[in-house]
């Protein structure tokens, strides 16, 4: 068996007041997070975010959202900076995308895997250099909370209760200690925040 390297797990997401990371009406309700992430306090974050990552773990839906998104921003010499080096970054990083139904990679330097979140995580963490980002993805983070495997959290906390939608945090998760390294306040209210877990 690999023995661990020093890589760390990474992840981001936006949650409402109430712990949501969509509304009411499903995966697509993203009225109470969207208009915050594009403030100068969430472009700062994102900055943040990808610094220090080589790989970027993505689910289906949010890679083959973000590939035609992206790829213009990339290109575009009038995008905010930070968008276009977020950009930039996700096209040139090493790309892993979970599908079960993906039969080609979306983007170059991209592998699919069909496979257990944690066994595919611990396999990365076992080879490579630099830090893993698992990037806008409930699905793949809840089972790598679960595990303790996650050793920093970006989050984008907005200023909303949507009173439905699915919660990240959820009841059995194993008890944790996190470290506050980072926090910002947006002028409408929203907190960038950064949790590095204390092992």
């Amino acid at each position: 068996m690999n023995k661990p390297t020093a890589r760390k797990v990474t992840a981001n997401i936006g949650l409402t007041l109430d712990g949501r990371y969509h509304g009411a009406g499903g995966p697509g309700d993203m009225g109470a997070i969207v208009p915050y992430a594009v403030t100068e306090v969430a472009r700062d974050h994102l900055t943040r975010i990808w610094q220090g990552k080589t790989t970027a773990v993505l689910g289906r839906g949010n890679a083959q959202g973000f590939v035609g998104y992206w790829s213009t921003v990339a290109e575009d010499e009038n995008a905010d900076p930070r968008d276009r080096g977020y950009a930039q970054w996700l096209i040139g990083a090493e790309k892993v995308v979970f599908s079960r139904t993906l039969t080609e990679a979306p983007w170059d330097r991209t592998r699919v895997v069909d496979g257990p979140a944690v066994d595919v995580i611990r396999e990365l963490k076992s080879s490579g250099e630099g830090d893993i980002l698992v990037n806008t993805a409930p699905s793949i983070l809840k089972p790598l909370l679960a595990a303790d495997l996650v050793d920093r959290l970006y989050l984008m906390i907005c200023p909303e209760i949507t009173g439905g939608g699915e919660r990240l945090f959820e009841d059995g998760l194993p008890a944790s200690t996190w470290e506050l390294t980072s926090q910002e306040t947006g002028k409408t209210g929203e907190l960038a925040l950064v949790y590095d877990r204390v092992r």
